[in-house]
């Protein structure tokens, strides 16, 4: 195979997402990316030391798009954290093969630790110190991470919910019930609707 002169760590990152949009992250590997970019796995070796570090910059890559100026203070901190999720979700939700990295790697990656921070810089002017501000930056995170994962796993508008709404109402009645009303409900209304649940249960 031809090997390329240099590669920089965004075209090393650009090969590795688009190895985990088409093949998930069970298809990422040294020899996929190697592919990707149309060298030997062994010369791929000269620029990362291992899957993980490609794994790094991919998360970096991606992360590194996010706005994380902490919104104006002139906004409820309930709207300058579904701000800083909004933005933090239109990054990911493109690419939910990484999401599930973020949180392998969000102790290295600039770009996590920076809406982390973002975040607890909004929960602490709200008021949320120690335990309570460890719990509320844990439960975004929580919320986030799953709810996008299960979007795309398992999205409303998919053959699961029809299934669901098919099962007998005489062994699952009100399964059957909420999947007909699932069926009408928008991935936004869907996300930002438990958002504000989370919001609400954290102000109490």
């Amino acid at each position: 195979m031809p090997r390329p002169r240099s590669l920089t760590p965004d075209q090393l990152a650009s090969a590795t997402l688009t190895v985990l949009d088409r093949d998930g992250l069970a298809g990422l590997s040294m020899r996929t990316v190697a592919e990707e970019l149309r060298m030997s796995t062994m010369g791929l070796y000269r620029y990362v030391a291992d899957r993980e570090e490609l794994e790094r910059l991919v998360v970096e890559f991606v992360l590194g798009t996010v706005d994380t100026e902490p919104p104006p203070p002139d906004m409820s901190w309930q709207e300058r954290i579904e701000t800083l999720v909004r933005r933090l979700r239109d990054a990911v939700s493109a690419h939910p093969a990484v999401v599930p990295l973020t949180v392998t790697h969000r102790h290295r990656s600039h770009g996590v630790l920076c809406w982390s921070e973002a975040v607890l810089t909004v929960l602490a002017e709200a008021g949320f110190d120690g335990t309570p501000r460890v719990i509320a930056l844990r439960a975004l995170l929580s919320y986030v991470i799953g709810a996008i994962q299960l979007e795309h796993l398992g999205p409303l508008a998919g053959e699961g919910t029809v299934a669901i709404s098919a099962l007998p109402p005489t062994e699952f009645p009100r399964l059957a019930e909420t999947a007909h009303h699932a069926r009408d409900v928008t991935a936004d209304q869907e996300f930002f609707g438990g958002l504000a649940a989370l919001m609400r249960g954290l102000s109490r």
